[in-house]
């Protein structure tokens, strides 16, 4: 499937009965929630505003994400 093909569908499910998560002790002011999707894929918002943006990344996009983290790509 094209990358184009898949973020377009992806970007057509629709959320309404996924289960969004967040980290335990998290203040609302400082976290961002999130919802695994169809074949790895994640959908990402800001609890503060849940009928805001969400953003949706496929299963390499995130996997490509958790991999930059765990090798320390975003720290300071």
């Amino acid at each position: 499937m094209s990358d184009v093909r898949e973020k377009a569908e992806l970007y057509a499910l629709d959320l309404s009965d996924v289960t969004w998560l967040s980290a335990p002790g998290s203040s609302s002011e400082d976290r961002i929630e999130i919802a695994y999707l169809p074949g790895g894929a994640v959908a990402l918002r800001n609890p503060a505003d849940p009928n805001g943006t969400v953003l949706r990344y496929t299963a390499a996009e995130w996997h490509a994400f958790v991999l930059g983290v765990q090798d320390g790509e975003f720290d300071d």
